[in-house]
């Protein structure tokens, strides 16, 4: 199983959507990615399905914020993904009469139960705005030049 990027992209992506205006393309999304159309499209439709984006179809065409920056959580677009998996931590269960694998699998049950709570709840708390305005922040101490390299695929 692949490393699950859709989270970190997406965020990545509304923010640039929300720096520009009228509508992105699949294709001009799937260039920022460095992916396919096709995965853009079905990564977004589970963020229209949920009221974050909207669609056009068409010449002209694409897709737009629905919701502002602050109102868009980690937590709203980890959801709209279908709730991908965040820990790839496999319980054993080759020997399931063993007591230390039993013990060992409660052990590690518990702690990423705890774990994945505590993550939820601070991708509730993180807002698009407020990474967009780590970015603007960060932005501010750069030269023109440094401004004009920052992720030449989403200029497009």
């Amino acid at each position: 199983m692949g490393i699950d990027r859709r989270l970190s992209r997406l965020a990545h992506g509304l923010i640039h959507m929300s720096q520009h205006e009228g509508v992105a393309t699949s294709q001009s999304i799937a260039k920022m990615f460095g992916t396919n159309p096709v995965v853009v499209r079905r990564m977004m439709a589970g963020l229209r399905k949920d009221g974050i984006v909207g669609s056009q179809k068409g010449h002209g065409g694409g897709w737009m914020l629905t919701k502002k920056l602050e109102n868009i959580s980690l937590l709203d677009i980890h959801q709209a993904l279908g709730n991908s998996n965040l820990v790839s931590i496999n319980l054993t269960n080759e020997q399931p009469q063993c007591l230390v694998v039993q013990a060992v699998n409660d052990a590690l049950e518990k702690s990423i139960i705890e774990a994945k709570t505590l993550l939820y709840k601070r991708f509730a708390e993180i807002s698009l705005a407020d990474i967009a305005g780590s970015f603007e922040n960060k932005k501010q101490n750069l030269t023109e030049n440094q401004k004009t390299a920052l992720c030449p695929s989403s200029q497009s």
